[in-house]
């Protein structure tokens, strides 16, 4: 074999160790990149079943916050009414008062005085809690305050005027409670 031939076998045989090398080094790469992948992957999978638990405990979060305000809700609906019906029982002791001694007394001059005393406490009871009566007759007439049962002719006032009241309306803070029943001038 000359050195020619030599020469090139050796050659041939640097280019195997090369090539092999070269392909070690890709088959090693490529590994590295299915490994890393492999790891990228399971802290994605990590990552998003935190997520899903967080999210679930969110949702029964607002479940449980949602049952609690429903609670809470029916429960004064329940008992909204019970700082008032303490506030008008000094006036139904009252009115039992009134009622106990009339029947001993048989002084219904001093009855009549009672009455009238406890119908002022229950009217300063009912306004406390802000509930006003209407002044209606002389104002002009308003559907949203006013219910017209009757027209009547009046001289004295002009069209669309109220003449008198039927029934008293009230206002219950800021809303129509009950509006009031009216005759209205045409």
């Amino acid at each position: 074999m000359s050195t020619k031939e030599q020469h090139n076998e050796a050659a041939e045989a640097v280019e195997e160790v090369v090539s092999a090398e070269q392909s070690d080094q890709a088959s090693e790469d490529t590994v590295n990149e299915v490994v890393e992948e492999d790891s990228r992957y399971a802290e994605l999978v990590k990552l998003a079943e935190e997520k899903e638990q967080r999210f679930l405990r969110a949702q029964a979060d607002f479940d449980n916050f949602r049952r609690r305000t429903m609670k809470e809700k029916e429960e004064l609906g329940q008992y909204a009414s019970m700082k008032l019906i303490g506030q008008l029982l000094p006036v139904v002791d009252n009115f039992e008062r009134a009622v106990a001694a009339a029947s001993v007394n048989g002084d219904f001059e001093s009855l009549a005085k009672g009455v009238d005393m406890i119908f002022r406490q229950l009217e300063s009871t009912l306004e406390q809690e802000g509930l006003k009566a209407m002044n209606v007759v002389g104002e002009p007439f308003n559907p949203e305050f006013h219910q017209a049962i009757m027209t009547v002719d009046s001289d004295e006032h002009e069209e669309g005027i109220i003449v008198e009241e039927v029934q008293k309306g009230y206002i219950l803070k800021d809303k129509v409670l009950r509006p009031a029943m009216v005759k209205v001038s045409s």
